[in-house]
């Protein structure tokens, strides 16, 4: 999302893309150093990423004239890459197997808290003008029509060609290659991309790779307990129904 909205901004020319980190583009709000960051930015509107619930932001947020793109992923695929992330950075504690791992997901804290609370949390947003959400599903499916809804909700006419620009760009292939988007410039220190790389595959439906029939089970137990009150479908309930 970092990289369509970096592209989106400069009207589909890939050049801010390819020579500035996304973390300059678009800044973390919950790292150390954002409002000096965010000073020093000679973009306007600005962007600004986060994994943070939404009860930490201030309750004047919801009103204000900041817009919000908040992007899902099937909370399987979403395990299944935090785990990799886990082996390879050094901020998260090294999972020892699958098991483990899908108990701490599912039941137990995680770095940002639990993601059924964090879906809940955002899509309480949901129907507010300055309030939109996708799924990493949609972009995979239909990436050009997706930029095209984001553009329409930012107010952002681009014309064919950089709506073309954009999806081209942002395609796994071009970002997996892209110094300034794989995070390959951070150090060893931090991201130890022989355990594993920080774009690993990009595709829908890799959990079925690893999990097992009784954590697939597990999994959808609790997937269904916690969101049975929330009444939006995603690409992923069809399964869960089964």
């Amino acid at each position: 999302m970092i990289e369509i909205l970096s592209l989106i901004l400069k009207n589909g020319d890939p050049t801010w893309n390819k020579t500035v980190p996304n973390w300059d583009r678009a800044p973390w709000i919950e790292t150390v150093g954002i409002a000096r960051k965010l000073e020093l930015t000679e973009e306007h509107p600005r962007l600004i990423s986060s994994h943070l619930p939404k009860h930490y932001f201030m309750k004047s947020f919801e009103g204000s004239k900041a817009k919000v793109i908040y992007t899902i992923r099937d909370p399987k695929d979403t395990a299944v890459s935090l785990y990799y992330f886990s082996k390879m950075s050094v901020f998260f504690k090294d999972p020892e197997n699958m098991d483990d791992f899908l108990e701490d997901f599912l039941c137990r804290d995680i770095p940002f808290g639990s993601w059924f609370n964090h879906v809940k949390g955002w899509m309480e947003m949901q129907g507010k003008d300055n309030f939109m959400f996708n799924t990493y599903e949609d972009l995979q499916k239909d990436l050009r029509g997706s930029v095209i809804k984001i553009c329409k909700f930012l107010g952002k006419d681009l014309d064919d060609k950089a709506v073309d620009s954009v999806a081209e760009n942002v395609s796994f292939a071009n970002m997996k290659e892209n110094s300034m988007a794989n995070f390959t410039l951070v150090s060893s220190e931090f991201m130890d991309h022989g355990k594993s790389p920080f774009m690993r595959k990009g595709i829908v439906g890799d959990w079925k790779n690893h999990f097992t029939v009784a954590q697939n089970e597990f999994f959808d137990k609790i997937y269904k307990k916690e969101m049975q009150d929330v009444h939006v479908k995603f690409p992923w309930d069809t399964s869960m129904e089964k």
